[in-house]
């Protein structure tokens, strides 16, 4: 039977290693914790291919629709951010998830290649490791100037991605003209 992260909180409690300031964030944040692991387990690990030990999510599959498949998955993985957001991880932290996000949606966009490169990416499994290491630290408590922050991060994000799909459509047209 699988346990879910509150009733490992309770098994770490009696671990002597464990400092107190640990628990009590991860007891207070034990439900965004839970959502990123489900989400990143989804979208990164879900399934294994047959005959192999390689893992993969929907991310490299859903990848695979023409021009939105990544943007897609790309926005579903950004969940982690908000979340990471919400649990108020540094900003340098957010950064280096939204770059994960960013550069596996870049990457991704390309056919085929870019879906072999998500498999091997795993960028929400990165994620969702940069939040658990991080969200132990003291920290203040969030202010508008990070919300913005994290909003612009995800803006960004889109327009990228909104200007891959743009160029990849643009691509096509011109290849259709030529072969036409």
């Amino acid at each position: 039977m699988t346990r879910n992260f509150s009733d490992r909180i309770g098994t770490l409690i009696n671990q002597p290693n464990m400092s107190r300031d640990y628990l009590i964030c991860m007891g207070r944040h034990s439900k965004n914790f839970e959502i990123a692991k489900y989400l990143a387990n989804l979208l990164d690990r879900r399934f294994t291919i047959p005959g192999t030990s390689i893992r993969i999510g929907l991310d490299p599959i859903v990848g695979l629709i023409p021009g939105v498949g990544d943007a897609i998955a790309s926005l579903v993985g950004s969940v982690i951010l908000i979340l990471a957001a919400q649990s108020q991880l540094p900003k340098i932290v957010l950064v280096r998830m939204s770059l994960n996000i960013a550069l596996n949606g870049m990457i991704g966009a390309i056919p085929i290649l870019g879906d072999l490169f998500s498999v091997w990416f795993k960028s929400n499994v990165r994620n969702v490791e940069l939040l658990e290491r991080y969200a132990v630290e003291d920290r203040r408590t969030s202010t508008a100037g990070d919300w913005v922050f994290v909003i612009g991060l995800l803006l960004g994000i889109v327009f990228v991605f909104v200007g891959a799909v743009v160029g990849i459509v643009w691509l096509i047209a011109r290849v259709w003209e030529v072969v036409k």
